[in-house]
């Protein structure tokens, strides 16, 4: 059975603090001749006496700051593991992401506004085109023949050169 005292500890966050109380009420409290524990009161009034508790030893004091701190780190282990196994979660789904994300395409055609006319040709890792937004992917041949047709090659990424059509 727990005092009243323990119970108001236990309650309390910090290792450092519960030792730091229990110090503290040892030191506050005072025992007489029969063994009867006087209440501490705040303010440096004087104690009242409470009948029927068994001071707390200095032994027992420790005992529980050590179940305290057991707890406690039992508890950090299990948030630290909660957030490792959602980081690992984290990780694996964005593994899996990447692994089914299909290739970017060798080739890029930009189109203008009406969708209807080719701006210009570009290397499927130019970062010309992934600015635009309006490019669409295309096979080897597909650029090829843009070229042909006067379509103009990016300046950035040079596409003429890659495909060896040089004018």
């Amino acid at each position: 059975m727990c005092s009243r005292i323990q119970r108001r500890i236990r309650s309390w966050v910090s290792v450092r603090w519960a030792t730091r109380c229990i110090l503290l009420i040892r030191s506050r409290v005072r025992i007489n001749g029969q063994n009867d524990r006087l209440k501490p009161t705040r303010r440096g009034r004087e104690a009242k006496q409470v009948s029927g508790e068994r001071p707390i030893s200095r032994l027992e004091a420790l005992r529980f700051a050590r179940r305290v701190v057991a707890q406690q780190a039992a508890a950090a282990l299990a948030q630290l593991d909660g957030w490792i196994a959602a980081e690992e979660r984290r990780e694996a789904e964005q593994r899996q992401g990447e692994a089914m994300r299909p290739s970017p395409p060798d080739w890029l055609i930009q189109y203008g506004l009406n969708r209807g006319n080719v701006d210009a040709v570009h290397i499927g890792d130019c970062w010309a085109a992934a600015k635009s937004g309006r490019c669409r992917a295309a096979t080897r041949e597909q650029a090829l023949d843009a070229l042909r047709r006067q379509v103009p090659p990016c300046v950035h990424c040079r596409p003429d050169s890659a495909l060896g059509v040089l004018d």
